[in-house]
């Protein structure tokens, strides 16, 4: 078997985490590129993605790798699940640390109405 990098650790680890955390409730799953931040809410049970928001979107408020940008997506995503009728989540953060851009993201997803 090969040797797992510290990334893949990590993303192990976390997604084991939400696992026993989930009860049901969507799982805010966040990915970040050098140029772009992607988020998206999946509903594991049915293996589906509910809403998805990301820079790389034509008409997306900010574009670029800032924490301006992915707060911008996270208010967007927050607002795209408050239609789909989300309230509640858990929020993967993949094998990225919560600072930055993946902070900002999730703060202003919070303060658009998300709890997690």
């Amino acid at each position: 078997m090969a040797k797992l990098s510290l990334f893949d650790k990590r993303r192990r680890r976390v997604r084991t985490a939400l696992k026993a955390q989930r009860n049901g409730r969507p799982r805010l799953s966040v990915h970040r590129s050098g140029r772009h931040i992607y988020a998206q809410i999946i509903d594991d049970a049915q293996g589906r993605t509910v809403v998805a928001a990301s820079t790389l979107v034509k008409g997306a408020k900010a574009i670029g790798a800032t924490a301006d940008a992915a707060a911008n997506v996270g208010k967007e995503l927050a607002e795209k699940a408050k239609a789909a009728g989300i309230t509640s989540v858990v929020f993967d953060r993949g094998g990225f640390l919560f600072h930055g851009r993946v902070k900002a993201l999730a703060d202003a997803a919070r303060e658009g109405g998300l709890e997690f």
